[in-house]
């Protein structure tokens, strides 16, 4: 598995990409804060390595965000869903921390996303299960 690693401009990490062969998914982890910037260029990273590895599910980690991402939940709704859906992208699973700020987020985006499938989980094997299952249901 090869492992992408987006950072911001203090030198930190804030996001590896890694496409999960075997579970036919691409595994994203989002780390620290992030801004409207980390979070546009991230998305549009990831789901560039969904399209070349032809997957049609992402498994979005935001365990490790810390505050929220709502500065960039208009353009994630309008902008990236629709072109994410042309890109291949059919079923993303958000897993979040449910104490935090990026939870209250991610519940927005669950809420309104109508592009693809989206589902929250808190548990990761749970998470792969419902994504792999999108390739059994077909």
């Amino acid at each position: 598995m090869i492992t992408k690693e987006l950072v911001n401009p203090f030198g930190r990490v804030y996001l590896t990409i890694t496409a999960d062969r075997p579970h036919k998914l691409i595994y994203v982890n989002w780390m620290g804060y992030l801004t409207e910037e980390n979070v546009r260029t991230g998305v549009q990273a990831y789901t560039q390595t969904l399209a070349e590895a032809g997957f049609h599910c992402v498994l979005n980690d935001t365990r490790l965000i810390i505050g929220s991402w709502d500065h960039s939940m208009d353009w994630v709704l309008n902008d990236w869903a629709p072109s994410a859906a042309k890109a291949g992208l059919k079923r993303i699973a958000m897993l979040a921390n449910p104490e935090s700020f990026g939870e209250s987020s991610a519940a927005t985006f669950l809420s309104e996303v109508k592009a693809f499938e989206a589902k929250s989980f808190d548990n990761l094997d749970k998470a792969k299960e419902w994504l792999t299952a999108y390739y059994s249901n077909k």
